[in-house]
């Protein structure tokens, strides 16, 4: 939090007709969409998997200040414009914690391009609009909302542009380190992964067994990925959020699945026993324990959320009608005209949307009355999570913000909705329909949620390093509009190659777990036909009570310490094969953070080790992507094999003794770097 408070307050007003800075331009505008190909794919290959996805804010700044170093008139504030579209576009990625429902029901085979497209881009721009208003209250006048990740990036930007430098971190940026260990650090885990995918290195160490030898005893086990990226996403949330998670993790296959299986006896193999009793109970307490935990921490919210609106409100009174041009060039927003025309344009695609997706359903008798509410509900819902996802952000970070709860509440909102309005006039076949109609109406206002929860945060940024807010506001429009245009293809590779667990005819082996979305629609489902597993659901709830309340004492008991039950209930509601590492990977991440605050540059070397985990992220993620295209057009699930199935005991060994090696030389190099 030491960069928080030096930068915080950090901001130079400038006058009203100063000179014009190179800030909106083609170059930066056209790098910003070059790197957000990257960084959109890989966050939506590992939100599918870990459903966890990354800030995009700091590697986008690195990596643009590399190249606009070889430009004449680069500014800090065209750099600001480039990480602005590349984080816009890598946020929207979060759209895929509701949008593969569809495909999980069995509504969607696929996802059809402009329907995916519209959906993205119509609730994006729309979330940009929403926090337009508030930006005054919740980032100009909010002093006490932090903003880590929108303060950490402008500190990557000053360092960078020479006009922040410090001894401890100007040989991150200025000396091109912090691009090399993005760098090498995909440049390792693509390796790596592709070394994976010939089987000479394990993919994962799994172990199923049964309690006690019976064949017909309580079964459990264990799925430890070798992953570059889930190591990487651990260093990124932390220990709190890892621990937690690891708490998760012994709660449904140190207690749950034994339990389960023992209660259920059932003869077969370990693995196939285990894997049901988690689909058919774990899953939903730890759906419980996620519900309880979001709906907790909106809860805690209202309060400031409320008087961030009224202060936004009497912003708006102040300024006087006709002078927005009298204002200093840092205060100049989109007009707010302009705002209200295209948040109303944007309006007209939702209501087609709505309307088309209706008459395809089956629900054509009822259109023009879904079509009416799914309008309502994006407008005053949108708005409402808009709000409550910038105040998240500013609070805790845009990666740390539970969008997970946003998904929830709303699919739950509008489900109960169509219960009482609209199913008793349906016959019963009709219930799929209505599903996917939640689904798809809650996929807009996710849309919504994912933007607002990034706008503020890159706001904050532009804030500290003297940019204009009407420039950078168009410059999240530009990277939602990349972003549209990038999703819906990446989902679809990943959907043909691999498929998401509980999808009809899914190899569950392959599947990729898209936690969120498997939870959204579970719950969608429950709720229209009303077959909740109520049982396991409110077990979940008491856990999340319980993390809650042991969250709030530990808080107040030791001082830093945290129990997220947020992250608990993703540790229980996940595979292990997505959480293990990511534990392992937020341990090590602490004990490398103490060990550089104990050094000479603690700013610097923790740094390079953020930008470190960000590359390992951005490389195995492109590669997952990538091979996903040799899996589908090769019709083979291991089409670069060298080896067979009895090497697999070799390979672990290998593998797991490579990947060791490859961290303590990583971090090893990363503490060098810092110090040269």
């Amino acid at each position: 939090m030491g960069v928080t408070r030096k930068f915080h307050n950090l901001k130079t007003p400038t006058p009203a007709g100063a000179p014009a800075l190179g800030e909106f331009t083609l170059r930066g505008i056209l790098i910003g969409v070059v790197i957000t190909v990257a960084f959109t794919a890989a966050n939506v290959y590992f939100g599918l998997k870990a459903g966890i996805t990354f800030s995009t804010s700091i590697p986008a700044a690195v990596i643009s200040m590399a190249i606009l170093r070889g430009f004449r008139g680069a500014t800090i504030q065209e750099n600001n414009i480039v990480q602005t579209v590349a984080s816009a576009a890598g946020t929207l990625s979060s759209i895929i914690f509701v949008l593969p429902g569809l495909v999980i029901v069995g509504w969607w085979t696929g996802f059809p391009f402009w329907i995916s497209f519209a959906v993205c881009a119509t609730g994006g721009i729309l979330g940009v609009m929403y926090t337009i208003p508030l930006r005054r209250a919740l980032v100009t006048n909010a002093t006490d909302l932090p903003y880590p990740e929108g303060v950490a990036c402008a500190e990557v930007l000053k360092v960078g542009s020479g006009t922040g430098k410090s001894a401890d971190t100007e040989s991150v940026e200025s000396g091109s380190a912090g691009l090399k260990a993005v760098l090498w650090g995909s440049i390792i885990s693509a390796a790596f992964y592709i070394i994976v995918q010939t089987r000479i290195f394990a993919s994962d160490v799994v172990r199923y067994f049964r309690l006690g030898g019976g064949a017909d005893n309580g079964a459990s086990g264990f799925d430890f990925s070798l992953s570059f990226a889930l190591f990487a996403i651990g260093h990124l949330v932390g220990p709190a959020v890892g621990i937690a998670m690891l708490v998760g993790a012994g709660i449904a296959w140190g207690w749950a699945i034994p339990y389960f299986t023992m209660l259920h006896p059932a003869a077969g193999l370990a693995e196939d026993v285990a894997q049901a009793a988690w689909n058919h109970y774990a899953r939903y307490i730890g759906a419980g324990a996620i519900g309880v935990s979001a709906v907790w921490t909106l809860g805690t919210l209202v309060k400031p959320v409320l008087a961030g609106l009224a202060g936004a409100m009497a912003a708006a009174r102040v300024r006087k009608a006709g002078q927005a041009h009298t204002l200093p060039r840092i205060e100049q927003d989109i007009p707010i005209g302009m705002v209200t025309l295209i948040s109303l344009v944007c309006l007209v695609p939702a209501a087609w949307l709505f309307w088309h997706f209706a008459q395809i359903s089956g629900l054509g008798s009822h259109a023009w009355m879904l079509t009416a509410a799914g309008v309502i509900f994006v407008v005053i819902i949108g708005f409402l999570v808009s709000t409550v996802c910038g105040y998240m952000a500013g609070l805790i970070g845009a990666s740390n913000s539970p969008l997970s709860g946003i998904g929830i509440l709303s699919v739950v909102i509008f489900a109960l909705f169509l219960v009482f309005q609209v199913k008793a006039a349906m016959p019963a076949a009709a219930g799929k329909a209505l599903v996917a109609f939640a689904l798809f109406a809650t996929s807009v206002v996710f849309a919504v949620a994912a933007i607002a929860n990034n706008n503020l945060q890159d706001l904050k940024t532009g804030q500290l390093v003297d940019a204009t807010p009407g420039k950078q506001q168009w410059a999240l429009v530009v990277g939602v509009i990349a972003g549209a245009l990038i999703i819906p293809p990446v989902l679809n590779v990943v959907n043909h190659a691999y498929g998401f667990l509980g999808a009809p005819g899914v190899n569950p082996a392959h599947a990729l777990p898209a936690p969120q979305a498997g939870l959204i629609s579970a719950l969608a489902q429950g709720v229209i036909q009303n077959d909740i597993p109520l049982g396991p659901l409110a077990v979940g709830g008491v856990i999340g009570a319980v993390c809650i309340l042991f969250d709030e004492v530990l808080r107040r008991v030791v001082k830093g310490a945290r129990l997220p039950a947020l992250a608990v209930g993703l540790g229980i509601y996940l595979p292990t094969s997505s959480t293990l590492m990511v534990v392992v990977g937020a341990i090590v991440g602490w004990v490398f953070n103490r060990r550089a605050a104990r050094g000479p540059r603690r700013e610097a070397t923790q740094q390079l080790g953020t930008l470190l985990a960000s590359g390992l992220i951005v490389g195995e993620g492109l590669l997952g992507v990538v091979f996903a295209f040799v899996v589908g057009f090769s019709g083979k699930t291991a089409p670069i094999a060298l080896v067979g199935d009895g090497f697999a005991t070799a390979s672990i060994w290998i593998g797991g003794l490579a990947f060791a090696i490859i961290v303590w030389l990583l971090y090893r190099w990363i503490a060098g770097l810092a110090r040269a």
